[in-house]
């Protein structure tokens, strides 16, 4: 029997970096300099906003944000905290 792609996740979310591919997630927080976090924002990515998990190989991570599609570097993605959407 399958789980819920929420099974075993904490509350408080996960690092991006650590997300399973293929995943959708909503944006939590983000630990990053203000331009870091408003450039992110013009992009798509803040807090509230579900973007998906599309590869995480390689310490870059791939993201479908809205209908386009985002390479973020790991470091980033590490301070990127996400909870899967269920």
């Amino acid at each position: 029997r399958r789980q819920s792609c929420c099974a075993g996740q904490r509350s408080n979310g996960m690092p991006l970096s650590i997300a399973p591919q293929g995943t959708k997630v909503e944006v939590k927080k983000i630990c990053a300099e203000d331009r870091v976090q408003k450039h992110l924002g013009e992009l798509g990515i803040l807090p509230g906003a579900h973007i998906t998990v599309l590869s995480s190989g390689g310490g870059n991570v791939i993201l479908k944000v809205k209908e386009g599609r985002l390479c973020i570097d790991g470091g980033l993605a590490s301070r990127i905290t996400v909870a899967p959407v269920c």
